[in-house]
């Protein structure tokens, strides 16, 4: 499972955010653009956490940009542009840790910020840091109760997230994962499918985004969140969920292991008959007609028995 907009609602909100001294680093109360910039840049993209930075820039009125120019979406990590010819970055701490050098200081108040669960995004002004943004998100009412019925039918369930390690551990612990894997570029989340694969031959991945792309190719099924899905998630899956309800995935997995059984069933009901009435034909003991009779009435059985699955159906419902 992808995390955001799969597991969670994928309506995250601004809770915080923080402008820093463009001289010193420091906490600043009069530096406060740092959400009009960075509304400039995520007004370009269409990813669930630029969406609520833009929302909560306009709700919060004061300065105000025009979108970026020459926006550039850095795959899993964040995306930049130009805001009145500066070039203006928002990504992820581990982007910054990388490549925008700040205080202790800076990154305790954003550890902080991410022990009690939030997402955090920096932004920089040129090589400048110039403050940090928090958000939530809200998981699906439904995700623990799928994730404990997946797991009862003896599936390993795991998360696969570009989030930090401490939020991705929080949404698990509150969902019922056995497995959590965090600070995934998509390129990782491949990694780990073909893992998964090697060890368990076949892998169902869910997400929604355009980062969750390459993983639901790579995987056995791939499962889209139809309502939220990107429209490159729904053309590259195999299996799209309407109305993002997944409460359908149980119910996937148990309708195909019923008709999975219902085609071993028939085939050897099929395959049986047929070696009865060759071995009597043998033997002398039946005539053309009757094995003719046999052989409809077993295709008549068959295609009763194939029709199962609409009382399997039914039943579900009722449940």
């Amino acid at each position: 499972f992808d995390k955001t907009g799969t597991l969670t609602e994928g309506k995250p909100a601004v809770t915080r955010w923080r402008s820093l001294d463009c001289a010193t680093g420091d906490p600043c109360a009069t530096c406060d653009d740092i959400l009009a910039l960075a509304s400039a840049v995520e007004r370009r993209t269409t990813h669930p956490l630029a969406r609520a930075v833009v929302d909560a820039a306009a709700h919060q009125g004061g300065v105000a940009y025009a979108p970026a120019e020459s926006v550039e979406v850095l795959v899993g990590r964040g995306v930049r542009g130009q805001v009145n010819d500066k070039l203006i970055t928002v990504g992820s701490h581990r982007l910054f840790d990388e490549s925008f050098p700040h205080s202790v200081a800076v990154c305790g108040l954003i550890n902080d910020v991410e022990a009690t669960g939030h997402t955090t995004m920096m932004v920089a002004e040129g090589a400048q840091v110039r403050g940090y943004i928090a958000l939530a998100d809200t998981v699906r009412a439904s995700s623990r109760t799928v994730i404990s019925a997946l797991n009862a039918l003896g599936l390993p369930t795991i998360m696969l997230t570009g989030d930090n390690g401490t939020v991705a551990q929080s949404i698990g612990a509150q969902v019922g994962v056995t497995d959590v894997r965090s600070g995934l570029l998509p390129q990782h989340k491949v990694e780990a499918i073909q893992e998964l694969l090697a060890r368990y031959g076949s892998v169902a991945m869910v997400g929604d985004g355009v980062n969750d792309t390459p993983s639901l190719a790579t995987a056995t099924v791939g499962i889209a969140m139809g309502g939220a899905g990107s429209p490159q998630a729904l053309e590259t899956a195999d299996i799209a969920l309407m109305s993002d309800d997944l409460r359908q995935l149980p119910y996937a997995v148990r309708l195909a292991r019923f008709a999975r059984q219902l085609i071993g069933q028939n085939v050897a009901l099929s395959f049986g008959m047929k070696a009865i009435f060759l071995v009597l034909a043998f033997m002398g003991v039946t005539s053309l007609w009757v094995a003719i009779l046999a052989d409809v009435g077993m295709s008549l059985l068959v295609t009763l028995n194939g029709m199962r699955p609409l009382a399997f159906e039914r039943a579900s419902a009722d449940v």
